[in-house]
């Protein structure tokens, strides 16, 4: 009924408060206007969330350590002078951090037949092949070490 009286221009019984918002929310959309800055002045088509979201694809999808991650910096050097794109991993993950965009690790089969997830998370051996969650120990260390991906 209030909707209706609206649209027919009664609006008295409406009031907009203009609140400023709390200072997480504050901290979130700072963040956010900082990350759909231009990659690079005069940049039309790409913004830094753009790009580190991408690059955050390409390490996930090909396995690449945080090193590997941290070498594509001749992405940078291709790139504009005073461009924006985040010089290492750790960068790059604060931009996701501060945006509530974290990732988790989800170690799988080395043979793809099962996620160690959820309630699977605890398990030694795959269910379906049997193949081993971690490496063998060797030398007595007491740190299981999962399989590399391939």
């Amino acid at each position: 009924m209030d909707a209706m009286r609206m649209h027919q221009g009664h609006t008295s019984q409406c009031s907009i408060i203009d609140v400023e918002p709390n200072s997480n929310t504050a901290k979130f959309f700072d963040v956010l206007k900082n990350a759909n800055k231009p990659l690079w002045d005069g940049c039309t088509n790409h913004n830094k969330l753009l790009a580190v979201a991408h690059m955050f694809t390409i390490k996930s999808d090909y396995g690449l350590s945080e090193a590997g991650y941290d070498r594509v910096e001749w992405a940078r050097s291709i790139l504009l002078e005073g461009n924006r794109l985040k010089e290492n991993f750790y960068a790059a993950k604060s931009i996701m951090k501060l945006l509530g965009l974290g990732y988790q690790k989800i170690n799988m089969c080395p043979n793809f037949c099962m996620l160690y997830y959820f309630k699977n998370v605890e398990l030694t051996d795959c269910m379906t092949c049997g193949h081993s969650h971690y490496k063998p120990k060797t030398g007595g260390g007491k740190t299981l070490i999962e399989h590399k991906k391939t």
